[in-house]
């Protein structure tokens, strides 16, 4: 009976951990340091997701680079998130090396943040394509559908900005 019960006792805490890492989005900066971008701490969270490779992240750092400098000092925080794989056997793979350098030629001011091959914020989030824009309400929600894709001639901040406003 004592047996019995250990392994029920066993089996529920188990489940109990693996229940409560569901739904959490862990990524990693490029210093190995682990965030939940769902669990802020109150605060409006902004996701840019793209990739080292694609030119169209050109455009999205000007946007993030310009949004995060409107909303300093504000409750929300933005992450820049790369979905370069990090297997290097993978022909978008990107060390963390080429993620920095990246970051700084663009003179990112955010954190960056890996996501290899986009496995864990695609899901997540929804996301069809990438570059995009995923904004998470002070509960960690994603509050509107995902701002897929880069026109360069239209300036997306607009509209994300509008988004930000009515969650502060």
């Amino acid at each position: 009976m004592k047996t019995l019960r250990g392994f029920i006792t066993i089996t529920a805490i188990t489940m109990a951990f693996a229940l409560s890492t569901l739904g959490q989005t862990v990524l990693t900066k490029l210093d190995g340091t682990r965030v939940d971008v769902e669990s802020q701490g109150g605060k409006i969270v902004v996701l840019a997701i793209g990739a080292s490779w694609l030119p169209l992240s050109d455009k999205q750092a000007e946007y993030t680079n310009s949004l995060a400098k409107r909303y300093a000092g504000k409750n929300v925080v933005f992450y820049f998130v790369v979905t370069d794989s990090t297997n290097p056997r993978s022909k978008n793979f990107a060390s963390n090396e080429t993620v920095a350098k990246f970051a700084a030629d663009r003179k990112l001011t955010m954190n960056v943040l890996r996501d290899s091959d986009g496995l864990l914020t695609t899901k997540s989030f929804k996301i069809e394509q990438v570059p995009s824009f995923v904004i998470l309400n002070k509960n960690g929600d994603s509050t509107t559908e995902p701002f897929g894709g880069i026109d360069p001639k239209y300036d997306l901040t607009g509209p994300i900005s509008r988004a930000i406003d009515r969650l502060l």
